[in-house]
């Protein structure tokens, strides 16, 4: 048996459609139920974690048409952005491309993807243009103001990724850790969300491709093609969506050791169209290899663990304030990645993307979470190594497969 879009999109429009998030599919196998064809119609797979190869094309108004003739420097909240590729000669605005991984020359521990959550949240902005003639032209701004902002994903939602810890003595500094990592092997960090994420439920890209509706940050957006760095054992999407439509709570900055990075939310919907497609479907944590690799490498496969990392774990920290011994400074407060943990020691939930890195530094466990723990083989010896940092949000990727989900259903998001 098959079935066809058609046949899909009419049982939707008819209110007859049997929609599951890829969490509610995974529950049923991992609770021994059977599942066929006829059971499901469209599961929604959803991802959160940091991305770096995210950017934003923004047209900006800075000053009166004539004010200057080309700007050649432009920076905004602090952070260098890229005028171009069209002049805009004597308009008094920009277009400019802005990294995710851009950081702020003026706010300390800011960077692109705490300016696209301001962009989004409509918080002004400070613009700086510097022109070719040298001069400098500043204004204000809201995402409002800006009649294109769009945001450009080269590389977001990969199948699978790489985790990583230490085998050296030295602490070492790295992207894929909140501060630097310390050793030998007693840290351990990871990215992606499991069998949740939308690749690993479609590996040979029978679903997702060119045109694939996504929801990127909530706002509804597009496959362009697969990513930068894509491989068929690892593919990765293109993604673009405007950021006028997003909303803040699926995006934002993301402190690590080298500085802050961008994270984001994904969510794409398979039809389950027939068997070779239900048959991907049903990938669980444990079937989907993770590396782990030394820390000063990501080339350097030290074993391998699996997304089993997910399963029986928390996914935030609770907070027990009769622990704390009022440290200063407070060790959560600093390294939080997200801003999250405040200083009266209360986390703010809407903030935190459940890295448990607080509960990683904080030495009165104040903060607390179950992140388990992997093991592996490495120079010779069985090791258990606890997890220590998390750069995926399971929870987030769970949301907004949900959100994905109810569009669908309320006719609010066509396949």
């Amino acid at each position: 048996m098959e079935k066809s879009m058609e046949d899909v999109k009419s049982k939707i429009g008819s209110g007859d459609a049997v929609v599951w998030t890829a969490d509610e599919l995974k529950k049923k196998l991992s609770e021994g139920e059977s599942v066929t064809l006829d059971d499901v119609d469209v599961v929604t797979c959803g991802t959160s974690g940091v991305m770096s190869g995210t950017s934003a094309l923004l047209h900006i108004p800075v000053s009166e048409p004539g004010s200057f003739n080309k700007a050649k420097e432009v920076y905004i909240n602090g952070i260098e952005a890229y005028p171009g590729p069209c002049p805009n000669e004597l308009l008094g605005t920009v277009d400019v491309y802005v990294y995710g991984t851009n950081h702020s020359r003026t706010i300390d521990g800011y960077g692109g993807g705490f300016l696209f959550k301001d962009l989004v949240d409509k918080k002004e902005v400070e613009v700086e243009v510097v022109d070719v003639d040298g001069n400098t032209f500043s204004n204000t701004v809201t995402i409002d103001d800006m009649p294109f902002a769009r945001m450009i994903g080269s590389r977001m939602a990969f199948k699978n990724y790489s985790s990583f810890t230490n085998p050296g003595r030295d602490a070492t500094k790295s992207i894929f850790n909140a501060s630097p990592m310390e050793g030998p092997y007693n840290s351990y960090s990871f990215s992606g969300c499991g069998d949740i994420n939308p690749l690993a439920n479609d590996p040979d890209q029978l679903c997702i491709g060119e045109s694939t509706p996504v929801l990127l940050n909530g706002a509804r957006g597009v496959v362009i093609s697969n990513g930068t760095r894509s491989s068929p054992e690892k593919p990765n999407l293109m993604l673009t969506a405007d950021m006028k439509e997003m909303d803040s709570y699926w995006l934002g900055g993301y402190k690590t050791a080298m500085g802050p990075e961008v994270f984001d939310s994904v969510a794409i919907a398979i039809p389950v169209l027939n068997e070779k497609i239900l048959s991907n479907l049903m990938v669980l944590n444990k079937d989907i290899e993770l590396p782990v690799c030394d820390i000063h490498g990501r080339h350097l496969p030290i074993d391998n663990t699996s997304y089993a990392v997910w399963d029986d774990v928390e996914l935030r920290p609770s907070v027990d304030v009769d622990k704390c011994f009022s440290c200063i400074p407070c060790l959560p407060n600093i390294y939080c990645p997200v801003n999250a943990f405040n200083k009266d020691k209360t986390i703010n939930y809407d903030l935190c993307f459940g890295c448990g890195y607080c509960a990683t530094v904080c030495p009165r466990g104040v903060p607390s979470i179950d992140m388990g723990s992997i093991s592996i083989n490495a120079e010779g010896k069985d090791r258990v190594i606890p997890v220590t940092c998390r750069q995926s949000d399971r929870k987030r990727g769970v949301e907004i497969s949900g959100v994905l989900k109810k569009r669908i259903l309320d006719g609010e998001f066509d396949l």
